[in-house]
């Protein structure tokens, strides 16, 4: 039987080797999180600063030849400062379930252990993969202006709050009555464009930013099996892929110089999703329009160090040797910068 007090105070166990191994670890992988959007701020604090400079466009009035000139107000600055949320779960490992899992002569004691807590600590399945998956109901939240905590309910932070702006309507897509010759699927699409590059404040930048449209599954098959669509693509390469429904889920799709895609959410359709009849749009390389802070974790080898995606620590019972507990760690922060550049888009009314 191992010694688990003993066996954890291994080097190897120690909050910095474990905390870095898990950086490594595999991961389930979520779309959010691998179009890299979000801009990382790694703090060494528990609050994350962003600066807010008003930098609004204004005419200037008509003058005559010679007349003092108008003068330009300051620019005002406003420092806001947010605090980074704390995820954290464990799972006990007990020392009957270690026992026999080691054959004679073929795995050490640590390695055994070892074996036990990558597999509770796994980026698929385990620990690391609650952890990401967290963080892309963060990042979906972001994208849609208010980050929501697990219980789908409690917002934990509102970005249009938080700037003191309105939520933008809902633009009616009204897919099902799209003609062949009446082009208002690609109206819509420009009205997004348009609302979009009106309330980034300089933010959109021709040739480098783009829309991008996620998409519940309903608004996407409308989308792609609607009339218009199908008649611009019909003399095109991707007529083909139009008029074959295989392969089509989860796929992306180009119009009206917006990239939709079908978003792929958790298999439950509503831990982490898009409502099947609507269509979130948001900014792809808008600098900062989306930001994401770590904050370090609250135990003292990280104490004042740059915050890390996730930390990992052993808690071991140390009076019975009975049980060993791995934890896991994250302090972000994540952050839309320019919620009123965010759309909203539904099937139809």
């Amino acid at each position: 039987m191992a010694d688990l007090a003993l066996l954890a105070s291994h080097a190897a166990f120690s909050m910095t080797t474990l905390s870095a191994a898990i950086q490594k670890a595999p991961y389930v992988p979520q779309l959010l999180g691998q179009m890299n959007i979000f801009t990382p701020e790694r703090s060494r604090t528990t609050t994350i600063a962003v600066e807010e400079k008003g930098g609004v466009l204004s005419l200037i009035k008509s003058s005559q030849r010679g007349a003092p000139l108008e003068e330009g107000g300051n620019e005002k600055r406003i420092m806001k400062y947010f605090e980074t949320t704390r995820i954290a779960r464990g799972k006990t490992l007990y020392a009957h379930e270690l026992q026999n899992i080691r054959a004679f002569g073929e795995t050490s004691e640590l390695q055994a252990v070892q074996n036990e807590l990558a597999s509770i600590m796994d980026g698929k399945t385990g620990l690391r993969a609650a952890v990401e998956l967290t963080h892309e109901n963060m990042r979906l939240g972001a994208v849609q202006g208010k980050v929501m905590d697990a219980d789908g309910t409690t917002v934990l932070f509102d970005w249009y709050g938080q700037f003191g702006i309105s939520q933008p309507a809902e633009i009616n897509f009204d897919l099902s009555a799209a003609t062949a010759e009446g082009g208002e699927i690609r109206k819509k699409c420009n009205e997004v464009i348009r609302s979009m590059m009106r309330a980034s404040h300089g933010a959109w930048l021709p040739g480098q930013t783009y829309a991008v449209g996620l998409c519940g599954d309903d608004f996407f098959d409308d989308l792609v099996g609607n009339a218009e669509t199908r008649s611009t693509y019909l003399n095109q390469q991707e007529a083909s892929d139009l008029r074959n429904d295989v392969g089509q889920a989860f796929g992306s799709f180009r119009y009206g110089n917006i990239l939709f895609i079908n978003y792929r959410g958790t298999d439950d359709k509503t831990t982490v999703s898009i409502g099947a009849d609507k269509c979130q749009f948001f900014p792809v390389g808008a600098p900062d329009a989306f930001k994401v802070g770590f904050s370090p974790a609250e135990f003292l080898p990280f104490v004042n160090t740059p915050g890390q995606d996730v930390y990992a620590m052993v808690v071991v019972d140390k009076d019975r040797q009975a049980w060993a507990r791995p934890e896991v760690y994250s302090y972000p922060l994540f952050m839309c910068t320019r919620p009123g550049m965010l759309q909203r888009g539904k099937r139809k009314a």
